[in-house]
This record gives C-alpha cells, sequence and structure tokens, in this order.
C-alpha cells in the first residue's frame, strides 16, 4: 500500500510519497531510462519496465498507487507501471488527465493515478471497467492510500493525514519516515513478510522555479533524500 500526500497552495504544489512493494522486486532510482520518452525522469520497476512516480521536462509528476488487493500482476491485465510514462508524454496536468481519462481501465489492475502541475492537480481511479474517473483536486492537503482520498475509514489516512496538514513542508521527510506502530497505519513500513517501504519522494512543483525531487534510495529515516538529476 503506497501512500502519497499533496498540498495544493498559492505558490505551487508540495508532493511526498512513500512506495511500498514486494522487497524481491527489483527496482532503479529515478533517471532517464527510456530513450523514447525523452525528458522523462522516473523510477525503473526491473520487473515490468514502468515506473512508480516520474517527472517530465514540463515540471509534470504522475504517480500510480495499487488500490486494495491488487499488489502485483494479473494475467491479462498491463502494468500500471504504464500510466505514469504515458502521462508524463503531455507537457500539463491538465492533457495528462485528459490522456489518462482516455484509457481503458478494464486493461489494469484497479489503480489510483495522480498527476499534477505546480498549477493544477489531478486524481484518476481506475476500477477495472470502462474510462477512469477523473477528478481534480482541491486547494490544501490530499491523501491517496489505495482505497479514497482523505478517507479516514483508511487507518493510515486517519492517522497521518492531519499531521500533514498541521506542517511545513520542511518537515514532509520525517513525518514519511514515522514506523511506530500500530503496523496497520505505519507510514513507514517495515519489512514484514518480504513487503516493506523500499523508497520515498519530496517533489516540489513551483510556479516560479523548476521542479525539483528529492529522493530516498531506502525507507525514509534511514536512507537519506538526495537531489535527483532532472531533465530541462
Amino acid at each position: 500500500m503506497c501512500s502519497i500526500i499533496l498540498r495544493l497552495h498559492a505558490d505551487g504544489i508540495d508532493i511526498a510519497a512513500n512506495r511500498d512493494e514486494l522487497l524481491r522486486r527489483p527496482w532503479l532510482p529515478p533517471a532517464a531510462h527510456w530513450p523514447e520518452y525523452p525528458g522523462v525522469v522516473a523510477g525503473f520497476d526491473e520487473t515490468a519496465g514502468g515506473t512508480w512516480m516520474g517527472v517530465n521536462a514540463h515540471g509534470v509528476m504522475a504517480a500510480v498507487l495499487n488500490r486494495h488487493g491488487t499488489l502485483g500482476p494479473a494475467a491479462g491485465k498491463r502494468s500500471r507501471g504504464e500510466l505514469p510514462l504515458l502521462a508524463l508524454t503531455e507537457a500539463s496536468a491538465d492533457a495528462a488527465a485528459a490522456k489518462i481519462g482516455k484509457v481503458d481501465a478494464g486493461a489494469y489492475r484497479s489503480f489510483n493515478l495522480v498527476v499534477a502541475d505546480a498549477r493544477r492537480a489531478f486524481w484518476l481511479r481506475g476500477l477495472e471497467m470502462g474510462a477512469p474517473e477523473v477528478i481534480e483536486l482541491a486547494a490544501g492537503v490530499t491523501m491517496l492510500t489505495a482505497g479514497e482520498a482523505n478517507d479516514v475509514a483508511e487507518p493510515r489516512i486517519a492517522r497521518h493525514l492531519p499531521k500533514f496538514q498541521a506542517s511545513a513542508w520542511d518537515e514532509w521527510g520525517a513525518l514519511l519516515a514515522d514506523d511506530a506502530p500500530p503496523l496497520e497505519s505505519a507510514l513507514n513500513i517495515a519489512p514484514r513478510n518480504g513487503f516493506g517501504t523500499v523508497c520515498a519522494s519530496l517533489v516540489a512543483l513551483r510556479k516560479d522555479a523548476a521542479p525539483s525531487w528529492l529522493f530516498a534510495a531506502g525507507p525514509p529515516g534511514g536512507a537519506a533524500f538526495m537531489l535527483a538529476q532532472l531533465e530541462n
């Protein structure tokens, strides 16, 4: 169950995310891994060839999360890791949301996809039928895990959403590192049964500056956040 938190404000959008995954599934940190997608910097899933999160040269961010009960691939379904790459072929969040909003959601296991630039952000909900629902995010803080946005019936959201709402941007990295029990609401999941938090991201999209991506190539709190090299 990955997590992503966005704050939309007058100067742009703050984004924090933890990736939770099977520990045996290999991956590479963000880089320009795809010659066929110029200007795209993203993490590379070595199993399926896609990504969980990326940023393009236009300052568009895209990230995909599994919904409940859909970890891993399924026979007859395409990899959800294609979706951020498809979104990142566009020059704005509006255009990226419109493109993903036209895909066949039935071709994929269910997903939550987030696209954002410095001005707008969208949540796309794919439920394995029809087209994904496109929902524009309002100003303020939105948190998504494996279900609905800001749903306090989700233990992780109930515990952590108020903390992100009350905290400054420079405190969000520490919030991502919270691994205190109980397990069902922890944001940073310690390895258990071959699963856990494997990396973390802090992305700043600003109206008056180039985007920045701080990436931790391991669980936050243990791995340092380092600046990813974005192509312009």
